[in-house]
């Protein structure tokens, strides 16, 4: 590469599912530049809003420009309108400033997780300029090609096809949700060196948030 290229994929896997009455949005916490680590304790999650949480995965310097410039609008939102923004706002806006920087992107794979104005869990995945969608699961990053296919395979949403459309809500439970978080994780770690050391998982419910860390394979 040139000495103008600006951007560097700093690995690790984000995922999220949404259920009926919570949503739960982990992330490894191992950073890492080709077969260098630089720490195994980055958290890639980011609490944007009591209900709302977005977790990233690509360049960590790219993600931290929009962590602070969401962090800067949802400030100002809260002057205008005395109250925080709700998850679908929230995903609307973070497609706004993604596209906004089309020509010169943020080299960052989201994807956003909460509760909607009536108490659903939501899970919105982006691209790097903006597209997004509202599904009941997804996942992003580097491991995202193995964990997809899991989640795929047991949580099958409906097609958006389907008339009347259906929620994009998972069947699952709580803590069935948080377990397939585990092992999914678990099972990406076993084959992407970019994913591993821990990881940090948050759950968000009508009482509120609680994260917890699991401990992945250091190799």
């Amino acid at each position: 590469m040139g000495g103008d290229w600006v951007y560097e994929n700093n690995g690790g896997t984000c995922v999220a599912i949404a259920g009926l009455d919570y949503c739960v949005v982990a992330g490894d916490t191992r950073l890492s530049v080709g077969y260098s680590i630089y720490t195994r304790d980055y958290s890639k999650i980011c609490q944007l809003a009591d209900k709302c949480v977005l977790a990233s995965s690509g360049f960590q310097g790219d993600i931290k420009a929009l962590q602070k410039n969401l962090a800067a609008k949802h400030l100002t939102y809260q002057h205008q309108h005395s109250k925080q923004m709700s998850c679908p706002a929230m995903a609307q806006l973070l497609s706004n400033t993604l596209y906004y920087k089309r020509f010169f992107p943020y080299y960052a794979f989201n994807v956003l997780g909460g509760l909607d104005n009536e108490g659903k869990g939501c899970v919105f995945t982006y691209d790097a300029v903006g597209s997004y969608e509202r599904v009941g699961y997804s996942a992003q990053g580097s491991g995202s090609t193995l964990i997809m296919p899991v989640l795929d395979n047991q949580l099958k949403s409906p097609s958006p096809l389907l008339l009347p459309a259906r929620d994009a809500v998972t069947p699952l439970s709580e803590s069935e949700a948080v377990d397939m978080v585990k092992d999914v994780f678990a099972s990406a770690t076993e084959r992407d060196i970019y994913t591993g050391d821990k990881v940090e998982i948050i759950v968000i419910n009508a009482a509120g948030t609680r994260r917890e860390f699991i401990e992945l394979r250091k190799d």
